[in-house]
């Protein structure tokens, strides 16, 4: 029998074309998404870090659904994510994350809208450690918030990752299909 501190962790090398990320998932969910073009050391760190005494376990066939989706996203055919996600984080860090998973796709919000959105208007520096600590890129959105004036700011993936993904929303016609949908 394993107990829960030595369950493992999964991952996979995501690789599509101009995309190289490192994911991991434990069997509740999706639960790290790495930074574009990153190391194995990243997912490591991040492991030994939040996960300390889980083994981390190469297992491709496993993490293909969450790979498969997030290729769906990266080509434009994905706007909302239905693979289970696992995060643990404080109860702040927790609602901050849920906040983001509100975004819609192709649409932003700043600091002080997430802040007053979980009801902590006075949280906002809070809010952007809570954001810069989420473990899951891309699938729990943080790339979608941006500075009150509109002006890009952090992301842990990088301000190129960010501005990427902001672009691949703002110009996909997926909107318009769900629109024809209705």
């Amino acid at each position: 029998m394993t107990t829960k501190n030595s369950s493992p962790l999964y991952w996979t090398l995501l690789s599509y074309e101009n995309w190289k990320v490192h994911i991991g998932a434990t069997e509740a969910g999706l639960c790290f998404v790495g930074s574009q073009n990153q190391p194995y050391e990243e997912l490591a760190t991040w492991t030994n870090n939040r996960f300390p005494g889980h083994g981390l376990i190469q297992d491709d066939e496993k993490l293909q659904p969450y790979a498969d989706e997030l290729v769906r996203y990266f080509q434009g055919q994905l706007n909302q994510f239905t693979i289970p996600l696992f995060y643990r984080g404080t109860p702040f860090q927790e609602a901050v994350w849920k906040a983001l998973c509100d975004i819609p796709y192709g649409q932003t919000r700043s600091y002080s809208e997430i802040a007053h959105q979980i009801q902590k208007p006075a949280a906002v520096r809070a809010v952007g450690t809570a954001i810069g600590s989420n473990p899951i890129l891309i699938t729990v959105p943080c790339h979608r918030v941006i500075g009150k004036n509109g002006s890009l700011t952090g992301y842990r993936g990088g301000m190129d990752m960010k501005t990427k993904l902001l672009e691949l929303e703002q110009s996909t016609p997926i909107l318009e299909k769900e629109l024809h949908h209705v």
